[in-house]
């Protein structure tokens, strides 16, 4: 048996993953990433790159994704909390422009694979907090691309009021998710 358990999730392809602790009075020890066992569990990406964020309380990144070459990512929290978010992109999808949201903490210390095709962001809870996350694919800026983090149409429950956000320049102005062209988004 392998060293993660894949937690239900209520759209296709999105994995809630918890791993195995093992803890003493010494402190703990996991793995976090294992190819062998994830594949257990049906994740059988290859990741290409690691990235690493430090946020204040209240910074709300995204919602992000990678056109053409797109992206999955396995996020993971070391220090503080986030709400994160996952939204369907995918046309095809019986769940497309829907979304649903994870607690991901450094004390929960569970892990969240999103597939390609997915929009993603996440909102700190903590000062100081600490995202880390393997992609599937190197990022390429020419097809960076989200969708707007308050678009009505989504109604994501980041669970605060927009007071209580801090966003970029760049996420405050992306577009809203009608007036993408899904079907050229994805060619």
């Amino acid at each position: 048996m392998g060293k993660f358990k894949a937690l239900e999730s209520a759209i296709s392809g999105l994995v809630l993953i918890e791993p195995t602790i093992f803890g003493d009075e010494r402190g703990f020890f996991m793995e976090t990433y294992s190819e062998r066992d994830f594949a257990e569990i049906g994740i059988v990406e290859r990741f290409v790159q690691d990235n690493h964020s430090k946020s204040r309380k209240g910074v709300l990144r995204g919602l992000h994704f990678q056109r053409h070459i797109t992206q999955g990512k396995l996020v993971r929290v070391t220090a503080g909390a986030v709400r994160d978010v996952a939204v369907d992109l995918r046309p095809e999808s019986e769940t497309f422009g829907k979304w649903q949201s994870f607690l991901l903490s450094a004390d929960n210390k569970n892990m969240l694979y999103i597939p390609p095709r997915f929009a993603h962001g996440y909102l700190t809870l903590e000062e100081g907090t600490e995202f880390q996350y393997k992609c599937t694919e190197f990022y390429h800026p020419q097809y960076d691309c989200g969708v707007l983090w308050s678009d009505a149409d989504l109604a994501v429950d980041w669970g605060v009021g927009e007071d209580d956000i801090l966003l970029s320049h760049k996420d405050r102005s992306l577009p809203r998710f009608a007036e993408i062209d899904w079907k050229e988004v994805w060619k």
